[in-house]
């Protein structure tokens, strides 16, 4: 006994031991060198650190004013054998005019404009080339904002400076000086303020709400007037969004973007409603912030998360790590003539994969060429802000988007994505965080757009273990069997594998149902109004619902005909409403889906910062009924965990074999076949799960389908012993109005076994037994 004591407490002592070097090295690996800017905790000194390997000269540039006014002071960098480049400054030391707020910026000279003594702003002196063989694009007058800045002052182009050519290279604009006009990092202190208690809430349990900060409340009178479109407006809409059943928020992109000049004119050009043209992967974008002050937007932020934490809804952020705002080269063949704000005049090869010969950036984005995600200090800059996000700012987990790119194992000349490399951005990123457990507690969700352009780039159901993803083929499959029989071939096993959770895509690679985040629209694409009422998009309307340019031409929608147009439409849309609340995964809406907001057919409303895009609480009679039915459904999500299933329903008697906890049939009631579900000419199919299974009082939950057109009975089958089976909905259209949902213990009496329900064509019918 003692010696196994002795031996069961060594065996700790070692577990003990690996947990704390575990933790030590994880630590480690956040931002080791420090990079950014910070006071010392006395504020008696600041410190400057950045990387780069292929610069020869960088100096800091000091401001007392974000722009229009010149440098208050310079000082060289210098270079350890890390290539970190920094200095230590005394703030007693300052030049009095710095006794405020602190602009900062750097300039950099290397291989292809190394320094000369000569040089001064606006000059070409020393200037070699815009890009060398190496692929370094240095150039001196053009002042670069620093990766790591927590806040930048603002972006390139505002309303009272819209002159792009200054940041450029090339012959017509290199020797252009951009520092009086240049965004600058803002020199912050410590943040402490509370972000309240982070929900710990399985994924699985969540309901995800897509939105962007300032569509949230633009346009809602309820809000302050100086509050709408800021993240303080976001904030008070955390109740409205806790009373629809919303459990996560899911914001596009809040990193700092260029959309300082959006809506200066009734016009779309060069507007970035999104947000997807990323500036800087630390800093809150300052245009959602009321308070536009040196650390307002850090303040506002923390205080919107600490409000949707309050309501035990988790903050997602829409993160872009796959290329950024300084795009790609202005003229297709035309090397010379890049934008340089930031990453690309430090160390251009480091942080952006380029073609085999340096010249021009390689692209899977389709707006202006990719991030370098292979590399491992470009990597760091993506562990480093996810962190920043996670530990200072309160976030609870990312959608990544055209994150693809961020499984690239190749730097420059090709594009391959590979799951199975561990030296991926994919792969460090689960590494380095902990993912949120199956069942809930600490950690981080991490949901990826599955997909890129070109290449081996489409991955839906391709990501490594720890990764969740935007399912793109529930969402084409659903679209096309709703709206395109008889031009689309859709099984019935293809809907069943969806209906379960698509254990086609993530079974084998040991992931779960609720990796699968299920959708039908997102903010690129149709509205869920529009889906169900276009047969095609319409981007080229005048403002403010257009123009836009882009988008999908083929959207698997459909207007739903011309008998009773307006209904049917209605009912389509309550149709996809209840297939993803039913369906096992993780159900996401698009902000104004929950009422049947229509973008007029516009299917990329990317530019529209508009009354287009912003979200409107002014509702008509058929909103507000539709509004409660997602209400409704969301609701009966949230009562049954049978409809969140860990795993893909399977569980296990106690000798170890499987017990069917989900069952498909016929509508005459006997079970489904291979036959029946491989028939692309079969449109009816129901299921009945075994709730009790699930600890649930309900024995059992009953869902038909019926996608003809015409009506189909459905014999019932058996809904446990001494149980009868109680209507919680009926889709079809004579029972649209304002309680279509029944709550529960309100339920309509249908009937018990071999009971047949006649549900009318395109229809979802949900009972309960009991």
């Amino acid at each position: 006994m003692k010696i196994n004591k002795y031996i069961t407490h060594t065996i700790k002592l070692f577990v003990l031991l690996n947990v704390i070097l575990f933790s030590t090295q994880n630590f480690a690996a956040i931002n080791p060198d420090n990079l950014g800017a910070a006071y010392s905790i006395n504020k008696q000194q600041i410190t400057f650190r950045l990387y780069s390997s292929q610069a020869t000269k960088i100096e800091l540039y000091l401001y007392n004013q974000a722009s229009g006014a010149a440098e208050i002071s310079t000082y060289p960098l210098t270079k350890n054998a890390q290539n970190i480049w920094s200095t230590n400054l005394q703030t007693s030391t300052l030049d009095s005019r710095l006794a405020g707020t602190i602009y900062y910026g750097y300039r950099a000279w290397g291989a292809n404009w190394p320094y000369v003594t000569t040089w001064t702003k606006g000059s070409s002196a020393g200037f070699i080339s815009d890009v060398d063989a190496q692929g370094n694009r240095f150039n001196p007058n053009k002042l670069l904002s620093d990766p790591y800045a927590k806040e930048l002052s603002h972006d390139h182009l505002t309303p009272q400076f819209s002159d792009g050519t200054i940041y450029a290279s090339g012959p017509l604009y290199r020797n252009i000086d951009s520092g009086m006009q240049a965004p600058k990092g803002i020199l912050l202190a410590v943040n402490s303020q509370s972000i309240g208690i982070k929900p710990t809430r399985a994924l699985k349990d969540d309901v995800v709400y897509e939105v962007n900060v300032r569509g949230l409340t633009k346009n809602d009178n309820s809000i302050p007037a100086q509050y709408r479109g800021t993240y303080q407006g976001a904030a008070l809409k955390a109740a409205y969004l806790a009373d629809l059943g919303v459990t996560a928020v899911e914001f596009l992109p809040v990193q700092e973007t260029q959309n300082d000049t959006n809506d200066v004119v009734q016009s779309t050009q060069g507007d970035n409603y999104w947000g997807y043209m990323t500036l800087n992967y630390f800093a809150p974008d300052r245009r959602y912030a009321s308070d536009k002050s040196a650390g307002g937007p850090t303040k506002e932020f923390k205080a919107m998360v600490k409000a949707f934490h309050d309501q035990g809804i988790k903050v997602l952020i829409d993160v872009v790590y796959n290329h950024t705002g300084e795009g790609g080269t202005w003229i297709n063949g035309d090397s010379s003539t890049y934008n340089i704000y930031s990453w690309r005049g430090l160390d251009n090869p480091t942080y952006y994969s380029l073609t085999s010969d340096k010249q021009f950036s390689w692209d899977n984005t389709g707006v202006g060429g990719n991030y370098n995600t292979k590399n491992p200090i470009a990597q760091n800059l993506i562990i480093d802000s996810l962190n920043y996000w996670i530990t200072d700012l309160g976030v609870d987990g990312f959608r990544f988007d055209l994150a693809s790119v961020l499984g690239n194992t190749c730097e420059h000349g090709c594009f391959n994505f590979n799951k199975m490399d561990p030296s991926n951005a994919l792969n460090r990123i689960i590494n380095e965080f902990t993912e949120r457990p199956t069942w809930g507690g600490q950690g981080t969700d991490f949901i990826a757009e599955p997909w890129a352009i070109g290449g081996n780039s489409y991955q839906v159901g391709g990501f490594p273990a720890g990764w969740s993803e935007w399912n793109g083929i529930y969402r084409d499959t659903i679209r096309k069997d709703q709206n395109q029989m008889g031009s689309e071939n859709v099984t019935l096993g293809e809907l069943a594998n969806l209906f379960s959770g698509s254990a086609s895509l993530y079974q084998n690679d040991g992931r779960k149902p609720w990796n699968s985040v299920n959708f039908l629209v997102a903010h690129d694409g149709f509205t869920l109004k529009d889906l169900y009422s276009c047969n095609a998009k319409n981007n080229t309307q005048p403002w403010p619902y257009g123009a836009s340019d882009g988008g999908e031409t083929s959207n698997h929608s459909w207007d739903q005909g011309w008998f009773n147009q307006a209904q049917e439409q209605r009912k389509a849309a309550r149709n996809g409403i209840a297939l993803l609340m039913l369906s096992a995964g993780t159900p996401m809406i698009t902000g104004g889906d929950e009422y049947l907001r229509s973008i007029q057919c516009n299917n990329n409303p990317y530019n529209l910062d508009s009354i287009a895009n912003w979200l409107n609480f002014s509702w008509n009679s058929d909103q507000t009924n539709f509004n409660n039915y997602v209400k409704g459904m969301i609701q009966f999500r949230k009562n049954h965990p049978a409809l969140r299933p860990a795993d893909f329903y399977k569980s296990y008697d106690t000798n170890g074999n499987v017990m069917e906890q989900l069952r498909w049939f016929k509508p005459n009631g006997t079970v489904v076949d291979s036959a029946y579900f491989n028939d692309a000419n079969n449109h009816a199919i129901a299921y009945r799960i075994d709730s009790s299974e699930f600890g649930e009082s309900t024995a059992a939950i009953y869902v038909a389908y019926n996608g003809w057109s015409g009506n189909v009975n459905f014999t019932l089958p058996w809904p446990g012993q001494g149980k009868n089976w109680y209507r919680v909905t009926d889709t079809s259209n004579w029972n649209e109005g304002a309680n279509t949902v029944k709550a529960a213990g309100s339920e309509d009496f249908i009937g018990g076994e071999y009971t047949n329900y006649g549900l009318n064509g395109r229809a979802v019918l949900v009972l309960i037994a009991k």
